[in-house]
């Protein structure tokens, strides 16, 4: 859904794109400190079951990821840097990111084992979904209520709630689970009917 913005967005971060590139960074060192930035994530979320402050940190990691991601792109794209094994590389990255940010909250305790690993589940089945009907052809992006800029906002909002009613993460996670699958289940139907 927020996938429509995506254009306004790169028009805004191109100054930004512009600098990081002027000074060196090309976008494999960009996709680096996303992963890196959701793992520091990760670790925090981890660490929330002995520190609720650590609700705070971990969900400004994550946004912080969920910038370099965008960035990465910009600048592949004013470099003329763009490859197809760095979009591949990109992707794979983001699988991880999600991986661990949700193995983090179910190891940590901080939401329940069941719920937890139905939003991993249909996070990487969303990615996995738009991967093999675009390698018919068929064009994926924009379809689904839960991209991953949608799962990092819903996730960033349940855990900043949390800080204040711990159940927040929870919800979140269940509103995860439901709307990942959810367009999974919308993005096999468009995948079918486009087929037609």
């Amino acid at each position: 859904m927020l996938t429509r913005l995506k254009k306004r967005v790169q028009l805004l971060l191109a100054a930004q794109a512009k600098l990081l590139h002027k000074m060196g960074m090309t976008p494999n060192i960009i996709s680096a400190m996303g992963i890196l930035s959701a793992f520091l994530a990760g670790c925090f979320y981890w660490a929330a079951q002995f520190n609720n402050f650590f609700l705070i940190i971990a969900p400004l990691l994550l946004l912080l990821s969920g910038f370099f991601d965008t960035l990465d792109g910009i600048v592949a794209r004013l470099c003329k840097g763009t490859t197809v094994f760095g979009g591949f590389l990109d992707s794979l990255l983001d699988r991880y990111a999600d991986a661990f940010i949700f193995i983090a909250i179910i190891t940590s305790g901080l939401c329940d084992l069941f719920w937890s690993s139905v939003a991993l589940v249909g996070s990487l089945l969303v990615s996995y979904t738009r991967a093999r009907a675009e390698a018919t052809g068929s064009k994926m992006e924009t379809i689904g209520f839960a991209e991953r800029a949608e799962r990092i906002i819903v996730l960033t909002i349940a855990s900043f709630a949390a800080f204040f009613w711990f159940n927040a993460l929870f919800t979140g996670i269940v509103i995860l689970a439901v709307l990942t699958n959810l367009t999974v289940l919308q993005r096999t139907i468009y995948f079918y009917n486009s087929l037609k």
